[in-house]
Parts: structure tokens; C-alpha cells; sequence
């Protein structure tokens, strides 16, 4: 059965998001979360507005 992409209820900082892309990829969270800080940066706080979007789209 393939992968789904949720927000993690088990690792979560702010609303799970990195946590259930890491989930997703099989990665380790931490370095979801340094990716998306580097691209937080290059897109000058657009990102934020995606995360937010992610936040309330993905399932639990």
C-alpha cells in the first residue's frame, strides 16, 4: 500500500508538516526542517505562507 502524506501526530513542532513530509519521504525530520528553513530564507517568507496553507489542507 503506497505512503500517504499527513501531518505527524508523533513528531510535530509547530503543526506536524515537516514531521509528515519526513514520514512520507522516509527521512529524518530534522533535515525536512533544515531544508525548509533554507528555502524560508531564499524565498523571502513565502514559504511561510505555504506552510500555513499545508497546515490546514493535509489531513491529520
Amino acid at each position: 500500500m503506497p505512503a500517504k502524506l499527513r501531518k505527524s501526530r508523533t513528531d510535530k513542532m509547530l503543526a506536524g508538516v515537516c514531521g509528515g513530509f519526513a514520514e512520507y519521504l522516509g527521512w529524518d525530520a530534522t533535515l525536512v526542517r533544515i531544508i525548509f528553513a533554507l528555502i524560508l530564507v531564499s524565498s523571502f517568507g513565502t514559504a511561510v505562507l505555504a506552510y500555513f496553507i499545508l497546515a490546514i489542507v493535509m489531513p491529520e
